[in-house]
């Protein structure tokens, strides 16, 4: 690998450890020689996001001509052109290695544009359609490197597992997504509970929740366990090198649920963060679990993200 290479794939690990730590610590899991891979996909949403989130100065034109740029260099890249970039060499390298679908890229990337100017959702259908690029794609991009037995048949729980990732980190962060100027709990569920716009800035400004929240958050949460409970039996068909990493994301993830639920569905009292004692718990259960074995998802088993 030469040097140019090996620094993308570095700069991809970097932004991989300090913005994703629970799947980073996952990615730790998987064989030595597949963990870059992993780094370079994170690095690739990563570097979207940040041109669309990180620089609030710049106005929506100038975000949206960035991000287009980026999407060009990255198209001219898989065309086989030379591109000068801090992570893209180590991207493309990713997907030509595992002969990964190029449409999921694109797909992701119109999500990334919506995010410039779609600020709320009206129904849930709507937010599906959002998080189909968004999210539902990270997983079927993963799929190349976790080696299914079956890819066809693995490919739907893979969508599943980054919806559920997805919808929980949208929960986790209910309140810094309001700052952005955002709302990721659709239009018609606020309805439903009797919520407005206004009582959740109200719960952002007091730092705890009133009951109709709570409620809300609570079918949420609810929603969210549907999409890992599609996306568990999807474990056991991975390459069996692969499987503790996925376990191990998969029940980190679902357990900043039982966090959310532990603190009464109170997102705004504090951010919902699973303990370092159970992070290390779930890691060393994942790996004594033998390969094949599906993954537990009783109420008891989500609430301990074990």
């Amino acid at each position: 690998m030469d040097e140019r290479l090996a620094a993308a794939y570095e700069e991809c690990r970097k932004l991989h450890r300090r913005h994703g730590r629970t799947y980073y610590l996952a990615t730790k899991l998987l064989p030595a020689e597949l963990r870059p891979h992993v780094h370079a996909l994170y690095g690739f949403t990563r570097y979207a996001d940040e041109i669309v989130d990180s620089t609030p100065e710049l106005g929506i034109a100038e975000r949206a001509s960035r991000l287009r740029a980026w999407g060009t260099a990255f198209a001219t890249g898989l065309s086989g052109a030379p591109v000068d970039d801090p992570i893209l060499p180590a991207v493309l390298h990713t997907i030509a290695v595992h002969d990964m679908d190029r449409s999921d890229f694109a797909s992701f990337l119109r999500s990334m544009e919506m995010d410039l100017d779609v600020t709320a959702y009206g129904t849930y259908a709507d937010l599906l359609e959002y998080m189909e690029g968004s999210a539902a794609v990270i997983g079927t991009m993963m799929l190349p490197i976790l080696r299914p037995a079956d890819p066809a048949a693995a490919r739907e729980p893979a969508r599943q597992l980054g919806l559920a990732f997805q919808l929980t980190n949208f929960l986790r962060d209910v309140g810094e997504d309001l700052e952005r100027g955002r709302i990721y709990l659709p239009k018609e569920d606020l309805d439903r509970f009797g919520v407005t716009e206004s009582d959740l800035e109200q719960a952002l400004a007091d730092g705890h929740s009133g009951d109709r929240v709570r409620a809300l958050i609570r079918f949420e949460a609810g929603r969210a366990r549907r999409h890992y409970a599609l996306a568990a039996p999807g474990v056991p068909m991975l390459a069996p090198a692969a499987q503790a990493c996925i376990r191990t994301a998969f029940h980190l993830y679902s357990g900043i649920l039982g966090e959310i639920e532990r603190q009464g569905f109170d997102v705004f009292a504090r951010r919902a963060v699973v303990p370092r004692h159970r992070r290390v718990l779930v890691t060393a259960r994942s790996l004594l679990t033998p390969t094949g074995r599906g993954v537990s998802l009783t109420p008891r088993s989500i609430a301990l993200g074990a």
